[in-house]
């Protein structure tokens, strides 16, 4: 078979994966897709109970919505904030019965290699003009596919980060599993009899982490024995909070808001900085032994809730030539945008074929995979990733590399480092009705403190919006 003929393999079916099947059928292209789990957004499942931050409108393809428009149904759109089980049922299940996707869908199908047809890793000659070969097992054994190209949009979700802050598991983390539980459990919900009356301590500080630590604290008012530590490794509250009011994603702003209420009002207990050393099962619970603030502690708690990032699965890449940065594990020309040791306030600058081509011509990872360890990845984005990949692929060079992305501004940023503090939000922006330069100035004028000195006490600082197009970059 001609490589013009085969189709284009996209690995996981979730929101971005999905997206790029669409976008092939709206080339005139033909996807074969692979996706582990036994339905369409396995992954979104495991978190189904959580209300998402983004809005339907930023949540659905537009290639997508033309689809499902075609096909008779009304695709959701508007300000309403979904679930990911309503992402799923409403969106994703609808998209994976057109028929021009379903035909190429294989469900419980987990992708183990990919290699270029007759070469190893090492192997040159001939390489780029060699389809590649899936390599795949489903419930009736190992199978292979020829492929033009490959867009892996498997995502990050199946390798949550350990507790250890040094990217390991601590001592006692693999032994005391079932008493840890990571990314976001339905703790007032299915897992409700796991939280209730227990003494939880929840480790991150990210979006996931004040998700958990918002229903433990409407969990506590339910069932007045839950108790609730939440530890973070760095001493840096303002973070949490983001961009509170001033997030233009009004549901993450909220997030922020409430977390630093709960804090206010003594509902929770911040330990900050706490580095685990050690677990061990104790009395029905776990013994925590960590370093707190430069000190050895010992807490005594039922579960951990860890929540502390993801990080991709390269597993079955390693017959293909990657291009990853040894820091943030993206392509070296994304991660500069993303890497959250420098990357300051303000959107991720719009990106495409460009920032996400590998040495491997024709293979391509998009989604939350291709941010490597970076946080903060949004839907939108991998729609934008896999429309100009598509294009590329297709053979319309223009169409590739007109990138267009206009995303509301975060409101949340990595800490930022000495070089760029003085064009930077620490923590994000204040909220508006508050005389300072950034959340960390905000606070620590709360409590009676000169500020942060990041920078002028009235005069806030910049917050650049991402560009429309590489052009205006």
């Amino acid at each position: 078979m001609e490589m013009q003929h085969m189709p284009v393999a996209v690995i996981g079916a979730g929101p971005v994966g999905l997206a790029a099947a669409a976008r092939l059928v709206e080339r005139g292209l033909r996807p074969a897709l692979f996706e582990k789990g036994a339905r369409v957004g396995a992954a979104i499942r495991d978190w189904g109970h959580v209300r998402v931050f983004s809005p339907w409108d930023y949540n659905v393809d537009a290639a997508a919505r033309s689809l499902l428009v075609e096909a008779g149904v009304t695709p959701p759109s508007g300000e309403y904030l979904p679930t990911g089980e309503e992402i799923v049922t409403q969106y994703l299940e609808p998209l994976s019965r057109v028929s021009a996707i379903a035909a190429g869908l294989r469900l419980g199908a987990e992708v183990t290699g990919i290699t270029r047809q007759g070469h190893d890793l090492m192997s040159n000659e001939g390489r780029a003009d060699a389809p590649f070969v899936v390599r795949y097992r489903d419930a009736k054994g190992a199978h292979r596919l020829l492929a033009r190209a490959v867009i892996d949009a498997s995502g990050t979700w199946a390798r949550p980060n350990p507790i250890g802050a040094d990217g390991h598991s601590v001592p006692g983390e693999d032994g005391a599993a079932d008493l840890i539980a990571y990314g976001i459990p339905d703790v007032d919900g299915a897992e409700r009899e796991s939280y209730a009356g227990k003494r939880t301590l929840v480790l991150g500080s990210g979006h996931s982490a004040i998700n958990v630590a918002l229903a433990l604290l409407d969990l506590q008012e339910k069932a007045p024995g839950t108790e609730l530590l939440w530890a973070l490794r760095r001493d840096s509250v303002a973070r949490l909070i983001g961009g509170g009011l001033n997030d233009q994603l009004p549901g993450r702003g909220a997030l922020g808001l409430a977390a630093k209420r709960a804090i206010d009002e003594g509902r929770l207990q911040m330990l900050a900085p706490f580095v685990v050393d050690h677990l061990a099962h104790s009395g029905g619970g776990l013994r925590i032994e960590a370093t707190l603030s430069g000190r050895a502690v010992v807490e005594q708690v039922d579960r951990i809730v860890v929540t502390t990032g993801f990080r991709p699965d390269f597993s079955f890449l390693r017959e293909l030539r990657l291009g990853l940065d040894p820091a943030v594990e993206a392509t070296p020309a994304l991660a500069p945008l993303i890497d959250p040791n420098v990357h300051s306030c303000g959107t991720v600058p719009p990106h495409g074929v460009d920032e996400l081509a590998h040495p491997e011509p024709g293979f391509y990872i998009v989604g939350s995979k291709s941010y490597g360890r970076a946080p903060t990845f949004l839907m939108a984005t991998g729609y934008e990733q896999v429309r100009s990949i598509v294009a590329e692929i297709a053979g319309d060079d223009v169409a590739a590399r007109q990138v267009q992305l206009m995303l509301p501004e975060t409101g949340v940023c990595g800490l930022p480092s000495a070089s760029v503090v003085a064009s930077s939000c620490c923590g994000g922006p204040a909220p508006t009705d508050v005389d300072a330069c950034c959340a960390d100035d905000a606070l620590a004028k709360a409590k009676g403190d000169a500020g942060c000195g990041c920078g002028s006490n009235t005069t806030a600082p910049a917050v650049t919006k991402a560009p429309c197009c590489q052009a205006a970059a």
